[in-house]
This record gives structure tokens, C-alpha cells and sequence, in this order.
């Protein structure tokens, strides 16, 4: 075999972050396919089979080239997630241990010990995400997900404004849409001015309450270094962070948390409870914000897959104001500055502007009532509701 391989095609020479940020311009910001490939220079059909999830083994914008694949299998790969969290929550607590401080690891022995001692637990293939809202958004994944509010809501009574949910967005310098113009009938083409032609994401970090109240903004640059021109015009509390590709990560994410406890207050007598989307779970999975969140007396609950544009308030009623409103505040930008393009140090601005419009109390109020989580609600859905995962039920039949 050789050590070397030269690539013989150029398939799949684009580049990965421009792939990324097209899929979460097409997932987020609803931009056709077409639009979304030529803003970022990556191709359509690759573009739309990775939204759709309709590759076998490659993923969001994941590589995959030739007929040989990882060494190891995904079994494996988590097994080894469980030897390292292990090892961490050993030396987290200072607990005495034989595990390989060179590796950072537990043993193999010890998984097998430690699913011999937990016949319950077993490593599971996750369900395929192809269709994934349709099949996501099913009676038994909602049921579970009130019957675990449920459990929490009795056990400590939290009150609207102790109950809040986060997410995020992202931001483009270059707005993802227009808003709709006259024009005379029969033009088959009305144009609008943007910024460029390909834009800078950065991220937006969200979070209300079911009282009606808004944690204030935390937002993520795609640079380096933090400067000062960045933060002007932002909603007073903001905070900021600079990641190189822009988005939220491990270590950005509990630097946000700190920013949500300072503000949110949590204490043994008035605890709080924070709902996350499902795309967060990857970013609570160290031992770092698991200590911080029982330190600090918050009770995290994670969404089910591919449930959010149904069971998370901010999507269903805090999103779609504030995008109008961000590209509002970004064609008044561009109207009122000829000439000029939108860049990172406008972000602040637009976002404040768009922010404390779509930001009002009924609409955290609504968001949550209308998820059936406060008031609690478990039959805020019908039957009817669950139709599209039905559908997608497809028997196996023996052949």
C-alpha cells in the first residue's frame, strides 16, 4: 500500500469552511441552493446532498474521497470518548486510579468492566437523520422529552422567569434575502443592493426566559484577536469571543455560560432551569460545564434531534422577527452609506438595532407557551402534528 496518495480528479477541492458556511446559510438563513453554492463557491449538488444528509458515509461537510475509510469504527471512537471521560472525571475529583496519564485514557478493561457493571447501558447506533425534522419531530421522542420536564418541573417548581432557553444563529455581512418591493408587472428581474457577494459569518448566542426576559447578547467573530471598534453599538451587556471560523466551540461555550450565570443568578434558593437545542449537546459534553452548571444550581435539559422549529421557543417565536429586522437594519445600513460594504465592525450595530426590536417580553412569553413548556403543556400537539414522521415510517420486509 502506498504511503502517499496523488489525487488523479479534482473532486472535491473546495474549500471545507466555505462548505461549511453554506450549509448553515441553507439550514439558518433558508438561502436557495443555487444562491448558497455561488456566494460560497462550492458546488450545488454536493451543497444540496450534504443539507439533505444523502451521502452514505460523508457528513455536513465532512471529506470523503476513495474506497478507504476511517481505521477506526464509530463504535470504537466513542468507546474511546468514554475511556477519556473517565480519566477526566477521575482527576476532576482527584480520585486515585491506574489509567494511562500519557494517553489521558482509562483501559479497555475497564470499559468492559464498566459495561459488565451496567447491564442497562449499551452503545447504540444513532437513528439515521435523512428526512431528519420529518422523522425527528415523532409522539415518542416529544412524549419523552415532557415526561422529562415533567419529572424536573416537579421536582423543583421552577417559576417562568427561572425557566429560559438559548440557541444560535448566524450573522452575515451580506443578508441573506431582501425584503419584497414594488415593482412594475411583467419585470422578470427586480434587483437589490447587498454588501458583496460573499459575506463573513459570525455568531449570535440567544437566550430568554419563559417571564419574559433576555439574557444579554453574546457575540462570536470570525478572527483572531478582539478589538474594540467591534463592540460598538451593542446591546448594553453584550459580550464577545473571536473563534477562527466564527462559530460556537467547547471552550466559547463556557465562556458564555459564565456570561448567562452572571446575569441569570442562579443560588440553592432560586435555581434556574436552561433548555438547549440539540446542536449544544456536543459542546456540554465535558466535565468543565457539567461542575459548573451543579456548582451553580442550574438543571440543563437538551431538545430532541431535529425538534427545534417545533419544541424550542426561540425558534418558534423569536427567530424570524429578528432575522426580518437584521436585514431591515442592513438594507437601511446600505441606503444611507452609498458605496460602503458591511463588515465585522457593523455587526454590533445592526445586531443591537434588530435585537432590542424583536427582543420584547411576549414574545419569550408566547415562544414558550406555544412548546406547551410553560405553562406546561404535554397535549399542545395533536395527533395531526406528528403526520409528516408517520408518513416517513417505512416497514422492513423481508425479502
Amino acid at each position: 500500500m502506498p504511503s502517499h496518495y496523488k489525487r488523479k480528479t479534482d473532486q472535491q477541492s473546495w474549500d471545507l469552511e466555505s462548505m461549511k458556511q453554506a450549509i448553515l446559510a441553507v439550514k439558518r438563513e433558508k438561502m436557495p441552493f443555487a444562491t448558497a453554492a455561488k456566494r460560497f463557491n462550492v458546488p450545488r449538488n454536493t451543497l444540496k446532498r450534504r443539507v439533505l444528509d444523502k451521502n452514505v458515509y460523508a457528513v455536513e461537510s465532512k471529506k470523503v474521497l476513495g474506497k478507504y475509510r476511517n481505521v477506526f469504527s464509530e463504535e470504537q471512537r466513542r468507546k474511546n470518548e468514554l475511556r477519556c471521560a473517565a480519566y477526566s472525571l477521575a482527576e476532576k475529583n482527584k480520585i486515585p486510579h491506574t489509567f494511562n496519564h500519557e494517553k489521558k485514557m482509562a483501559g479497555k478493561d475497564w470499559v468492559a468492566g464498566f459495561k459488565k457493571r451496567h447491564p442497562s447501558i449499551s452503545l447504540r447506533t444513532p437513528e439515521a437523520t435523512s428526512l431528519a425534522r420529518a422523522q425527528g419531530f415523532n409522539k415518542v421522542n416529544v412524549c419523552k422529552f415532557f415526561d422529562i420536564l415533567k419529572t424536573v418541573l416537579d421536582n423543583h417548581s421552577f417559576p417562568a422567569h427561572r425557566i429560559y432557553n438559548c440557541d444560535e444563529t448566524g450573522l452575515l455581512t451580506v443578508q441573506s434575502r431582501s425584503t419584497k418591493v414594488f415593482a412594475l408587472k411583467g419585470r422578470r428581474q427586480v434587483g437589490a443592493i447587498t454588501s458583496a457577494d460573499r459575506g463573513l459569518l459570525s455568531t449570535f448566542e440567544v437566550c430568554m426566559s419563559a417571564g419574559g426576559t433576555f439574557i444579554p447578547p453574546f457575540i462570536i467573530f470570525p478572527r483572531k484577536n478582539m478589538k474594540a471598534e467591534l463592540t460598538d453599538g451593542a446591546p448594553p451587556g453584550s459580550e464577545f469571543a473571536c473563534t477562527q471560523s466564527g462559530w460556537m466551540q467547547a471552550d466559547i461555550f463556557l465562556k458564555w455560560f459564565e456570561h448567562f450565570l452572571n446575569h441569570s443568578k442562579p443560588s440553592a434558593e432560586s435555581p434556574v432551569l436552561l433548555i438547549l437545542d440539540w446542536h449544544h449537546a456536543t459542546h456540554t459534553k465535558n466535565i468543565d460545564f457539567i461542575n459548573m452548571a451543579r456548582e451553580n444550581h442550574t438543571t440543563v435539559i437538551c431538545l430532541p434531534p431535529h425538534c427545534s422549529h417545533k419544541l424550542q421557543p426561540l425558534d418558534v417565536s423569536f427567530m424570524a422577527p429578528f432575522k426580518a429586522y437584521y436585514i431591515q437594519e442592513c438594507e437601511k445600513f446600505l441606503r444611507n452609506n452609498p458605496g460602503r460594504a458591511i463588515t465585522q465592525f457593523q455587526i454590533s450595530r445592526l445586531l443591537g438595532e434588530s435585537f432590542l426590536r424583536a427582543a420584547v417580553p411576549s414574545t419569550a412569553i408566547n415562544g414558550f407557551r406555544k412548546c406547551g413548556i410553560f405553562p406546561f403543556n404535554s397535549d399542545v400537539y395533536h395527533d395531526y402534528d406528528f403526520l409528516p414522521a408517520d408518513v416517513t415510517d417505512i416497514p422492513n420486509y423481508g425479502r
